[in-house]
């Protein structure tokens, strides 16, 4: 008798999960076995380009592709708000676990991931050609990626706020969208961004207000010893001109200090809406910048860094955006009445950034041995991750 026969004529035999679960074996014994075309939900995902030039008379080829690469953009979208939403949801605690840290780290590199993936997509759409995109875009008329519902809800999630967005954007905006996409944003708005989130998670770093230590205080004596040990270096190395040039690079040295040691003058600032953190998230930020070969601020460290990656890449992409949106339609006003290239070029700036000042926290480093020494049993509490 042969091995098949064996197995054949054995009636406790069962064939292993994977595969009675594999597709390709017919007579299966579980009836709701997913497959393939099915998990992916591949029917309906293949089905849904409906180019309007087909509509119209005559398929322009390349209305398909600008149909599919939009739709994988959204896609994305919906992967990087999943993460985000995520990652708000273990910030929203009183007290985050520090045990999650990691997966923060993990979660929002996959973001930074993500927006470097749809960064080097754009070339893609630019082997279409302008004279290509324009034997179908008067079709696409009120349809504009302005509308993306998504990319806004991304933008709100992370911080970016109505009232920051220049000229009439955000009203036109909202003017452009249906009124359950005006709902979402609204509902969105209402919530706390991550910006909120980390200034309050900065707000309670460890060892920032001790009963014995003030890293405030702490860091404040150091950047004064920095300077008057500079001062001193001046005076003895130097001599004429050079010395009053040194002297005045002194003066701006202690004016851009002074702009976080003067807490009423920076409070001042934010309440302005010059300054985007709170004094004390700001301080909670620059001690985890300084401190950050402890152990339990080493994952923290590495949050605020992917942080500044994410706006930055955010703004590669708008700027890559920008640029593909000049090649395809010059001047002209785009397809959902913003002014298009005029519009996207606003939007690469440092106005549309929400992580400036954790990006700008190495005006304030001061060099290693200038640092403030942390109390020993401060050092031992904050040396490992609890």
């Amino acid at each position: 008798m042969d091995c098949w026969s064996l197995f054949q004529s054995v009636d406790t035999f069962q064939y292993p999960t994977c595969v009675t679960r594999c597709p390709f074996i017919s007579n299966q014994s579980e009836p709701d076995v997913p497959y393939y075309r099915d998990y992916l939900s591949l029917k309906t995902i293949l089905n849904s380009q409906h180019p309007v030039s087909e509509t119209k008379g005559e398929l322009v080829h390349d209305e398909m592709f600008f149909i599919i690469m939009h739709q994988a953009h959204e896609l994305w979208f919906k992967q990087i708000i999943f993460e985000i939403d995520s990652v708000r949801e273990i910030f929203k605690s009183e007290k985050v676990d520090e045990k999650l840290t990691l997966r923060i780290v993990q979660r929002l590199n996959r973001v930074l991931m993500i927006l470097k993936l749809v960064t080097e997509q754009i070339p893609i759409l630019e082997t279409m050609t302008a004279q290509d995109f324009l034997a179908f875009r008067d079709y696409l008329y009120p349809a504009s990626g302005f509308q993306s519902c998504q990319f806004r809800e991304l933008e709100m999630k992370l911080g970016i706020k109505a009232k920051d967005r220049l000229g009439r954007s955000d009203a036109k905006l909202r003017e452009a969208l249906k009124q359950e996409e005006r709902d979402i944003l609204v509902e969105t708005e209402s919530e706390p961004s991550l910006s909120q989130l980390i200034q309050n998670w900065l707000e309670r770093t460890p060892g920032l207000e001790e009963d014995n230590f003030s890293f405030y205080d702490a860091y404040k004596e150091a950047v004064k010893n920095k300077i008057e040990f500079d001062k001193k270096q001046i005076e003895t190395e130097t001599n004429g001109n050079l010395n009053n040039v040194m002297l005045d690079v002194i003066k701006q040295s202690v004016e851009t200090f002074e702009d976080i040691l003067n807490i009423e003058g920076y409070n001042q600032l934010f309440n302005s809406g010059q300054r985007k953190m709170t004094h004390k998230s700001f301080m909670g930020a620059l001690m985890i910048n300084v401190y950050r070969d402890l152990p339990r601020f080493s994952q923290p460290f590495q949050i605020l860094t992917l942080l500044v990656d994410i706006d930055n890449q955010l703004t590669k992409w708008r700027y890559a955006h920008c640029l593909m949106v000049q090649r395809m339609i010059g001047s002209r006003i785009g397809t959902g009445s913003s002014s298009g290239y005029q519009y996207l070029r606003s939007t690469i700036s440092d106005h549309y950034k929400v992580f400036t000042e954790i990006a700008g926290m190495s005006t304030y480093l001061i060099p290693a041995n200038f640092l403030p020494s942390l109390p020993e049993d401060l050092k031992k509490r904050i040396a490992v991750p609890q």
